[in-house]
């Protein structure tokens, strides 16, 4: 029997089908001579701390490094507690049953990183021997799946895509735990704070752009326009800008309306304006963002969708190119957009069948797991408005980037008024191309600096060089340097794809991709880790830092688990691992040796941050129960020893059975083992009592 292992159930089921698998049994589908079984995503998982015996999160534990990381079924939390996930527990306890009665596994995990993990992980857990193939195809319809069936890969052949995930999983559990830990314990009464290898430089980029939007004083400029008219009609030309208002004033005398002007230059310039590239999932996840307002995860998980339906292909792509062999099937695609789009996506579609198509996004070097995003043949059913908008997004991109270059002819006048200079623009559009027609609406790109524009107009009479015109209108207008503008998750997906660095060009921004913050498939999850973490908030589109989030960049913010650099080269190796050319035991002990390093830099953070929050109402010493040397400092909501990053670990809260306790009573619990009788004290019944608290055994009970 051959044993088929989806990443979800909806998955199995559709191999299945296809396959002939049609006896529904609990766990896995039978027939045909397979087993069609599944995970529900990670169903094994990196051991917790307290597999290692690190039950207490404690200063003279860290940083905790095993020697090995052992794998565990996958963990809820429940009161306070960390247990077994039962449904985990039980299918993985099907899938073994299974394993054992097989000949050989297909591994149909989704065909990436996190996929291969999660098949490995389950069969690495499990100790399985039984050889195994891979599954390894592009999208979901009928056709894929018997393609890929009959040309299964070799196991073997995705080794080094396991390793690059392994060093990926326990990197971001080594640097996630230590981090997290040393923070938290270093900040004493701050509650949890959350760090990660990706999460803490992405947290940096929002915050540090937002304080820098902040913190933006703006500068004053000015600009002289002026208009002008010939043959009816009428355009303006605008000087460069001027720093100093007095300068601008003086210049701006020197003219007035009816004053003759001399064109000096006239360049007209033929500009070809490539299509863009395909979409890999970033790009859709930015322009679903500025068109939409859609969340990373909001696009990813519409696309997820999407691809199950088998009507687009698989959308966690890095990649904005197709090879030789899927551009061979484009035209049949557009023959099936012009039956069954929408009508402006369907005409395009029509003109482009038997056409000479762009081959700028077809590059078989730079097709990576999976090739760029791609309707499929599959007539798409009714879906809901927002499924509709990702879909004809990627329909339209689709057409727009095999249609032709968009032909202009920029022409820029150079005018000569008493010596000031001004330039006027225009642009004529010779050929639309792949911008399809003069009413197709930009997606507006909040970055853009819309100075530059001053001079843009949207017809320009026939000049020559030494022609004299008259000056109609003039104005001197007061201008304001803009600071950048906060980032929007459109903004933010670009930053993390290019380790922060702004480059405009899409191709450079490619080459970029390998050394970017985490892959297409985990950026949106990172962003939406910061929104469960409070760190960060939505006001409209802008992504705000909360006081929560800022207060932890302000402490980290110096340190190197905050700096995107640092990361973008961790991605980069781990790419290089995938491709053979970085060893698994060379990655790992660098990390290791960064995590110690870390952690002993952020446990350094306690003296500072414990100067800052003393309560300044603490007159006297309080002796530490637990250790001899220690005094016990009083924050707001607990009490802790100052030895905490000698080893003693010592805390107990100031709210205790319902009762705040001042020093002196905190003073006569800690010393003395018994506070005052003290009134409205909680007891375990619930009921409220007037009675004194009781220390013993690093216990509080009430006297």
């Amino acid at each position: 029997m051959k044993v088929v292992i989806a990443e979800k159930p909806s998955v199995a089921r559709d191999l299945a089908r296809v396959m002939g698998a049609k006896e529904v049994k609990d766990g896995y589908i039978a027939g045909n001579g397979y087993a069609f079984t599944y995970a529900f995503g990670h169903l094994v998982q990196l051991c917790t701390p307290q597999a290692y015996g690190f039950h207490n999160w404690s200063v003279s534990n860290l940083p905790i490094i095993p020697n090995r990381f052992d794998l565990e079924v996958k963990k809820v939390r429940k009161d306070g507690k960390q247990i077994d996930d039962g449904g985990a527990l039980k299918q993985i306890h099907i899938i073994k049953g299974l394993l054992e009665q097989a000949d050989e596994i297909i591994v149909a995990t989704d065909a990436g990183r996190e996929g291969e993990l999660i098949f490995r992980n389950i069969y690495y857990f499990l100790g399985s021997k039984v050889p195994f193939k891979r599954l390894w195809i592009s999208s979901q319809t009928d056709k894929a799946i018997k393609e890929g069936f009959a040309n299964l890969k070799e196991g073997q052949e995705y080794d080094s895509l396991y390793q690059s995930a392994r060093s990926r999983s326990e990197s971001d559990w080594l640097i996630g735990i230590n981090a997290t830990q040393a923070i938290t314990l270093a900040a004493g009464n701050k509650g949890l704070l959350s760090l990660g290898r990706v999460q803490t430089p992405t947290l940096a980029m929002i915050c540090s752009r937002y304080l820098e939007n902040k913190d933006f004083k703006p500068q004053a400029f000015y600009k002289i326009q002026a208009g002008f008219e010939k043959d009816s009609i009428s355009f303006k030309a605008t000087s460069e800008k001027i720093e100093k208002k007095e300068v601008a004033e003086e210049t701006v005398a020197k003219l007035n309306i009816g004053t003759q002007a001399k064109v000096v230059k006239v360049e007209a310039k033929e500009t070809k304006e490539q299509p863009p590239l395909l979409f890999d999932l970033t790009s859709l996840q930015q322009d679903a963002n500025k068109k939409y307002g859609y969340s990373a995860d909001q696009t990813l998980s519409l696309a997820q969708t999407l691809y199950e339906k088998k009507v687009i292909t698989y959308p966690r792509t890095g990649s904005r190119y197709i090879g030789e062999d899927v551009f061979e099937q484009v035209e049949a695609l557009f023959r099936h957009l012009a039956d069954t789009a929408e009508e402006g996506i369907a005409a395009i579609s029509r003109n482009l069948i038997g056409a000479k198509l762009n081959k700028r996004s077809v590059d078989d070097k730079k097709v990576t797991d999976h090739h760029a995003l791609l309707v499929t043949d599959e007539k798409p059913g009714p879906m809901l408005k927002e499924q509709q908008n990702i879909y004809n997004m990627i329909a339209k991109r689709m057409v727009e980037s095999f249609s032709e270059v968009c032909l202009k002819d920029i022409t820029t006048v150079t005018i000569d008024a008493e010596g000031v200079e001004l330039i006027a623009k225009g642009t004529v559009i010779r050929q639309y191309g792949w911008r399809l027609s003069a009413d197709q609406i930009e997606i507006p790109d909040d970055d853009k600096n819309t100075d530059e524009q001053d001079n843009e107009n949207a017809q320009l009479p026939k000049l020559t060089a030494e022609e004299l015109l008259e000056i109609l209108s003039l104005e001197l207008s007061e201008r304001f340097t803009k600071a950048k503008p906060i980032h929007t998750e459109a903004s933010l997906l670009k930053a993390m794809e290019t380790s922060g660095k702004e480059i405009e060009d899409e191709e450079m921004r490619q080459a970029m991709k390998d050394c970017g913050l985490g892959t297409p498939a985990t950026r949106a999850a990172t962003i939406e880790t910061l929104f469960q973490r409070d760190y960060i908030k939505r006001d409209k589109k802008k992504l705000i830092p909360t006081e929560k989030g800022l207060a932890v960049y302000n402490l980290v913010k110096d340190r190197s688990i905050a700096k995107v650099t640092l990361t973008g080269k961790w991605e980069q190796k781990l790419e290089e691992m995938r491709e053979n050319k970085v060893s698994y035991e060379v990655f790992m002990k660098h990390i290791k040796d960064y995590t110690a390093k870390i952690t002993k830099e952020l446990l350094q953070l306690r003296i500072s941050i414990a100067q800052e929050e003393i309560k300044p109402q603490q007159k006297g010493k309080i002796k530490c129960p637990k250790c001899q040397p220690g005094n016990i400092h009083l924050y707001d909501k607990v009490a802790q020893c100052d030895h905490y990053a000698r080893g003693c670990d010592f805390k107990i809260w100031r709210t205790l059975n319902g009762v705040f306790l001042e020093e002196k009573e905190m003073k006569s619990l800690l010393e003395k083992g018994k506070t005052s009788v003290l009134k409205g004290v909680k007891t375990k019944e619930g009921q409220i009592v007037d009675a004194p608290l009781v220390f013993e055994d690093f216990k509080v009970n009430v006297g």
